[in-house]
């Protein structure tokens, strides 16, 4: 429960009582997930004196998400219910000014977190030295910053990326642990011709995230080594198991992927 009065869940409840909220916003049950998500986070900010960077970058996240949503929604054309387009398209106009809006008025934050929105929507380069900065100093904790920091750093400086993709892995809890961070760690093995850990890092990447992947050319980089392969399938079993108890730190395998 965030405040006394538990309009929270609720995103109907929170329009009704807090009717700013969602002026901008659509009426009826299209992008039902988006449009709740971003009435209850600004709710959430509305009974927030002073927020953070990292909660204006997700209120940031959720609009784009919603306007999106929304921009596509108001291609349907209704043949009797023409408001419920006309509302839409309204509804697309008024949170793209929102968004605009809400885009200006973090242009010279020195937050972390909407310097990494900068850089990543507008290649703000003034931003990304910002963000360096932070890294370098140690400012940056949360992994799903340091991520694109690691990748940032894949060609320019490999042995700071493997630290930032090692450090990641030992921090970040199971729950916001993503599989793509593996193939990243498992890309600049590659680039190193190092392709025992290349097919370790790639196979607990297929493990974790359940995507279909082409056994022939997992298998080509192990030159077709069968009986490699079956041993280092059991090894990334290992990997995910780490990852999933939260016990990667811990693990051989920090030690295995810190040696060059």
């Amino acid at each position: 429960m965030l405040f006394g009065c538990d309009y929270s869940g609720n995103s109907d409840a929170i329009c009704k009582n807090n009717p700013e909220i969602c002026t901008d916003l659509h009426h009826d049950s299209w992008c039902f997930y988006e449009k709740g998500d971003l009435i209850r986070q600004r709710y959430e900010l509305k009974h927030t004196p002073s927020p953070t960077g990292k909660q204006v970058y997700r209120q940031l996240t959720l609009l784009e998400d919603y306007n999106h949503c929304i921009e596509l929604a108001a291609g349907v054309k209704h043949i009797i219910h023409k408001e419920r387009t006309n509302d839409r398209a309204r509804a697309f106009g008024l949170s793209s000014q929102s968004l605009a809006r809400l885009q200006e008025s973090i242009q010279n934050s020195q937050d972390p977190y909407l310097a990494y929105y900068r850089w990543s929507r507008f290649n703000d380069q003034a931003a990304l030295n910002l963000l360096l900065t932070a890294q370098a100093e140690s400012k940056i904790t949360d992994p799903q910053l340091l991520a694109p920091m690691a990748a940032y750093y894949l060609k320019s400086d490999p042995a700071k990326a493997k630290a930032l993709y090692l450090e990641i892995f030992s921090i970040a809890s199971p729950s916001e642990f993503d599989p793509d961070w593996l193939l990243g760690l498992a890309s600049l093995y590659r680039q190193q011709q190092d392709l025992e850990k290349t097919y370790l890092l790639s196979k607990a990447n297929v493990l974790m995230s359940k995507q279909k992947v082409s056994q022939p050319q997992m298998l080509a980089l192990l030159n077709g080594n069968k009986e490699l392969a079956q041993m280092l399938d059991q090894e990334a079993q290992q990997l995910v198991d780490s990852i999933g108890s939260g016990d990667f730190k811990h693990s051989r395998f920090l030690t295995l992927l810190a040696k060059d």
